[in-house]
């Protein structure tokens, strides 16, 4: 007669299949992991620009980059592999429009905490204001040959003062990537402002780029679509994302809040204001400063 063998609980051999057990699990996990990074790695690449005065830049400039890319992830339709934000020409001449210096100064301290979100000075290095179609193309330009070329240097380093705005690991596959330019509704809207822009300029930003165009909960903006015969004809190339999360911050209300010196704590990254305070922008006026007398004038 045979014996039977009773193996005790908590023997070695039972820890090690619970063992065996854990890693074939997390064996699969990690396939599965693999897979849906391969996947991702598939998708058309793409990267947002926006244009504008950033002065200064507010939090919901930076949100918006977020929103987009949010949204673009969630439908697993397209790989978002940048952001860049270009302030506008100092020849633009509006209203409240600090220097090209201190634009851009504060752009980089509001970006320093993004990893995928950059500054691009190109348009202010020019010699006069550009049209949001020619800094479009200028940038789509440029990272097609950095992609084409295998880039300066052979990496994605900064070979040149250029190159800080180009997306990281552009280099990973030699498939193109896809420049739109990312607004508000209220760009959207300039569209239909009389001599604002030239209709050639808008069908070419919308044929040959696309619009990424976060909207506030309550607007209608397709109504504006389809009122516009060109924004129709294109509007399988624009994407329309709700920001559920409202904020009408805007760097007119920040610079007016400045100028009669109230507080505009926690409204601006903490850097910006602190950029502002010191070069005294805005007509920044300190609640602390001492009131001024005769032998000041």
């Amino acid at each position: 007669m045979i014996a039977k063998i009773s193996w005790p609980k908590n023997n070695i051999t039972s820890e090690c299949f619970r063992r065996i057990g854990y890693f074939k699990r997390r064996s699969k996990s990690n396939k599965m992991s693999a897979f849906i990074e391969e996947t991702k790695s598939l998708l058309p690449r793409i990267a947002f620009i926006a244009c504008g005065c950033f002065s200064p830049p507010t939090p919901m400039h930076l949100r918006m980059f977020e929103i987009a890319k949010d949204h673009f992830e969630m439908q697993g339709t397209h790989r978002v592999v940048g952001g860049i934000i270009s302030p506008t020409h100092d020849s633009y001449g509006k209203k409240g429009l600090a220097s090209a210096l201190d634009r851009c100064a504060m752009v980089k301290l509001a970006t320093q905490s993004s990893n995928w979100i950059r500054l691009s000075d190109w348009e202010v290095h020019q010699n006069q204001w550009m049209r949001t179609q020619a800094v479009l193309q200028h940038h789509q330009n440029y990272i097609n040959n950095h992609i084409n070329s295998g880039g300066a240097g052979g990496d994605d380093g900064e070979d040149t003062h250029l190159a800080g705005w180009l997306p990281r690991g552009l280099h990973d596959s030699r498939d193109p990537v896809h420049l739109k330019l990312l607004c508000g509704a209220d760009l959207l809207e300039s569209f239909a402002v009389p001599g604002l822009w030239a209709e050639a300029d808008i069908e070419d930003i919308v044929a040959n780029h696309g619009l990424v165009v976060i909207t506030r909960a309550g607007s209608n903006p397709g109504k504006f679509i389809f009122d516009s015969d060109i924004l129709t004809k294109y509007q399988s190339n624009i994407t329309l994302i709700t920001n559920w999360v409202p904020n009408e911050v805007s760097s007119t209300l920040i610079r007016r809040l400045l100028g009669r010196g109230q507080s505009v704590k926690y409204l601006l990254d903490d850097l910006v204001l602190e950029y502002i305070k010191r070069q005294r922008l805005f007509n920044f006026k300190s609640r602390d400063a001492p009131a001024p007398t005769e032998c000041d004038s």
